[in-house]
């Protein structure tokens, strides 16, 4: 069995390492490629994917999942070994379903698709790309149709990303979540808006990426396993667990974007950094859920960025590296206009408590269009009416309308969004089992020591890898299953605070 098993991670490794390579192209596509190379691209990615889906699917594999099948099951279930053979399986019988010309076809679509978006949403130019998320569409139901017996058409799109999770189950958590924080939202936004000017001022791209990375390095990104780079939507990717990069964005005339980005983007990447090195090259060696992985980026760019005590350590640096611009300012004014509650359109600068209306109506959009509801041509009007609805505002323009995240122009239309979510409240019961074991985090942060919490998130989470699934990495944490009530209750306490108000509206 253990040389049956050694075949199998042999076999792992090389599908591995064609990800990487295409993980690679993909981030040089995005970072330092001409546009001339977009074709080529696109052609070079198709060949990485079928090839890693064709070994992926080789029944050679099915086979030595039979013959371990016994060996697993003699096996504690959280032991590596059996942990290892029962997600490959799962991964081996979905991606059997999938043809891998079908798998090339999406992937050198999706290639030629994102070169379009960098070139198109400068220009606000929706007419530009809307033939390729025509077919985008297309594609996705085409993946979704080789899975039957789903009850809802974007249920297997969905399951790529977050395991276990369906239609009818989001839409009861976003419905639960919605009602709670919509009254919160009106309350907080009926109040004389919070002065941010202090954050739209011009600070320079090299000073606000060298701040950056002295907070990243502090809270626990290795650099020597890492670095950053810029891109047009910032992201996170690893190679090995021994290269894990990110991208930010930086806006010369607002501080937020780069800085927060950052601290996102390093959430991501201090969890790939934390998998058991053993995970290498196997299906182990990633989160278990996007959700999951989005909850170690919002804990850190929120629950730690955005609190009291990182600023009491960090601000007077910030005024260090920006004396002209904040030396006047007091931490009291930063503090608030960092969590600064507005109708805003854009969703990665969104603030915390208005940020899950923007996933919902993204869902709730890719719902519709794959249901045949909603034409793509008819998208950013549909677009303008649900943020006028829900939040108050509509975009002037589709560049900072439909055309502002990269999801449907670089893979699929469906399952891309609800993982922000439920990041945001597995972050805040992740956060909360680390505050109960270890009370003195908040009094540490204040000092500019994170190490505490970030050995606790990699002793309980990052060292698992994709080991559980994220019901059972939640279970096993908190002792209870996914709920929003310790999310609420931070956002509650949080905003009544900074704003003086209940969550009920005037």
């Amino acid at each position: 069995m253990k040389a049956k098993l050694q075949a199998l991670k042999t076999r792992l490794l090389e599908i591995d390492d064609l990800n990487a390579a295409a993980s690679l192209l993909q981030w040089d596509q995005a970072t330092y490629m001409p546009p001339g190379g977009a074709v080529a691209r696109g052609r070079q990615q198709s060949t990485l994917s079928r090839l890693a889906h064709e070994k992926l699917t080789d029944p050679a594999i099915g086979g030595l999942l039979d013959d371990l099948q016994a060996y697993e099951e003699s096996l504690p279930y959280d032991s590596p070994e059996a942990s290892l053979i029962r997600v490959t399986r799962r991964k081996y019988e979905r991606a059997a379903q999938v043809p891998p010309s079908f798998m090339a076809e999406l992937n050198e679509h999706a290639a030629v698709t994102y070169q379009a978006w960098t070139r198109a949403r400068p220009a606000d130019d929706f007419a530009a790309v809307q033939p390729l998320l025509e077919k985008t569409l297309v594609l996705s139901r085409r993946l979704a149709g080789f899975f039957p017996g789903y009850e809802h058409i974007a249920d297997p799109l969905i399951d790529y990303a977050d395991y276990g999770m369906t239609v009818s189950m989001l839409r009861a958590l976003f419905a639960d979540l919605r009602e709670q924080l919509v009254p919160i939202v009106q309350a907080v936004t009926a109040q004389p808006p919070t002065d941010d000017s202090c954050l739209r001022q011009h600070f320079a791209a090299p000073q606000q990426i060298a701040f950056g990375l002295d907070v990243i390095q502090r809270l626990g990104y290795d650099l020597d396993r890492g670095r950053q780079d810029q891109s047009p939507h910032p992201f996170s990717t690893h190679f090995s667990l021994g290269d894990v990069r990110i991208t930010t964005r930086v806006n010369e005339g607002y501080l937020g974007s780069a800085l927060f980005g950052t601290m996102h983007e390093a959430g991501h990447a201090m969890y790939d950094q934390g998998i058991c090195p053993d995970f290498e090259g196997t299906p182990l060696a990633d989160g278990p859920s996007a959700g999951v992985h989005e909850s170690q980026s919002r804990l850190w760019e929120n629950l730690v960025g955005r609190s009291r005590g990182f600023w009491r350590f960090f601000y007077p640096r910030l005024q260090a590296a920006f004396p002209e611009q904040l030396s006047g300012v007091s931490e009291d004014a930063f503090y608030a206009a960092i969590n600064q509650v507005e109708r805003s359109l854009i969703r990665v600068a969104a603030d915390e408590l208005t940020y899950n209306l923007h996933v919902m109506i993204r869902f709730d959009l890719e719902l519709a269009l794959l249901e045949g509801n909603l034409a793509v041509r008819d998208l950013p009007g549909v677009w303008r009416e649900r943020y006028l609805a829900d939040l108050g505002i509509a975009p002037p323009n589709d560049r900072d309308g439909v055309m502002q995240d990269m999801h449907w122009y670089s893979w699929v239309i469906g399952g891309m969004f609800q993982g922000y979510t439920l990041g945001n409240v597995m972050g805040a019961q992740f956060f909360d089992a680390a505050l109960r074991a270890h009370p003195e985090i908040p009094a540490e942060m204040e000092q500019g020591e994170f190490g505490t919490l970030h050995r606790w998130l990699k002793d309980h989470i990052y060292q698992h890898g994709a080991k559980y699934t994220a019901t059972e990495l939640v279970e096993r944490i908190t002792g209870q299953s996914l709920s929003v009530e310790p999310y609420i209750r931070y956002l509650k306490e949080k905003y009544s605070a900074l704003y003086g108000v209940t969550s009920s509206p005037p």
